[in-house]
């Protein structure tokens, strides 16, 4: 029955990860549901009365068989299909008791979160498979020039990796020479991770990036997503106008700044996690908080909607 008001339909929905082997746990859809045949995470409606995690829980049980232990929130997203809108309030769940199972006939399949953009999902999980396939910590390295040479930039991200740092924006004041930026692509893909260029698209797709990172400006001026959706687009937002920029263009990804007081940008107003908290709730890609953050704000970040941290010197420098 199609949802009336102003309310959309509440759906709590896990995000069932084996860490170990890099999979989540996928449900199709009924044929003759709503979004029938397409595959979703599972989880159903949050019962008038009933709090986000009792009905997670209780949907899980119902529908696999299983009872969650370890579970933080991932996304909230809210879609208006014609028939009806929803939110869907997602948790990434690490731990849990029991075999899962397609308790109601349905099928259930563990899938290679790297294989995921080969599935049929409704419009409304775009964002979540997104979620889902982007890690906690995003690096921004540090311009070449504070770090001393090529030698040490590489050690430098070699360090951060090691400590499992898994998506990377190489950023520079200058453009970095081709062989240096190709050796860094090189070392983040011998870790399994992926690579970000800051500057032009088309350089990014010449040197073998996985995709590009755009400033605010550079989002603001564009009308349309600028790579195809077999590469990775992050963009920097500064407030809701961007972030709404950003859904537009079908970004994948934004960094939302400064968050607290940053060295590097000392006259710019931090917004606090409140107002963090605030621009991220409307918007429907993953944000990662950006400005004075470092590992010891992810708990925050969760809390606060956010994807993770991205940072420079917080996850940079080893601590």
């Amino acid at each position: 029955m199609p949802s009336t008001g102003r309310d959309p339909l509440h759906v709590a929905a896990a995000a069932i990860i084996d860490e170990a082997g890099g999979r989540v746990l996928l449900a199709r859809r009924p044929d003759d549901k709503h979004q029938g045949g397409l595959w979703e995470l599972p989880g159903g409606k949050v019962e008038p009365g009933e709090d986000v995690l009792t009905a997670l829980a209780r949907e899980l049980d119902e529908e696999l068989g299983i009872v969650p232990r370890v579970s933080r929130p991932l996304i909230r997203v809210t879609h208006r299909y014609p028939e009806r809108s929803v939110l869907l309030d997602v948790w990434r769940v690490t731990a849990f008791d029991g075999v899962p199972h397609g308790r109601e006939g349905q099928p259930v399949e563990w899938v290679s979160i790297a294989d995921l953009w080969q599935r049929q999902f409704p419009a409304a999980n775009r964002p979540i498979v997104r979620a889902v396939s982007l890690p906690e910590r995003y690096l921004i390295t540090p311009d070449i020039q504070d770090v001393g040479t090529p030698e040490r930039f590489l050690a430098g991200l070699g360090s951060a990796l090691n400590r499992g740092v898994r998506l990377v924006q190489l950023r520079s004041r200058d453009p970095l020479p081709d062989a240096l930026a190709i050796a860094c692509r090189d070392r983040v893909h011998a870790q399994g991770g992926r690579i970000l260029l800051n500057g032009s698209p088309e350089r990014a797709v010449d040197l073998g990036f996985d995709g590009v990172h755009l400033s605010s400006k550079r989002l603001m001026a564009l009308a349309a997503r600028p790579l195809s959706s077999r590469r990775w687009v992050g963009v920097s937002c500064h407030n809701v106008e961007e972030l709404a920029q950003a859904a537009h263009i079908d970004a994948d990804f934004a960094v939302l700044s400064p968050v607290k007081p940053t060295p590097s940008h000392p006259d710019a107003q931090a917004i606090g996690w409140a107002r963090f908290h605030q621009q991220v709730e409307p918007a429907v890609l993953p944000v990662y908080a950006l400005g004075g953050v470092d590992d010891a704000d992810l708990s925050e970040a969760y809390r606060s909607g956010g994807q993770g941290v991205a940072g420079i010197r917080g996850l940079w420098n080893s601590r």
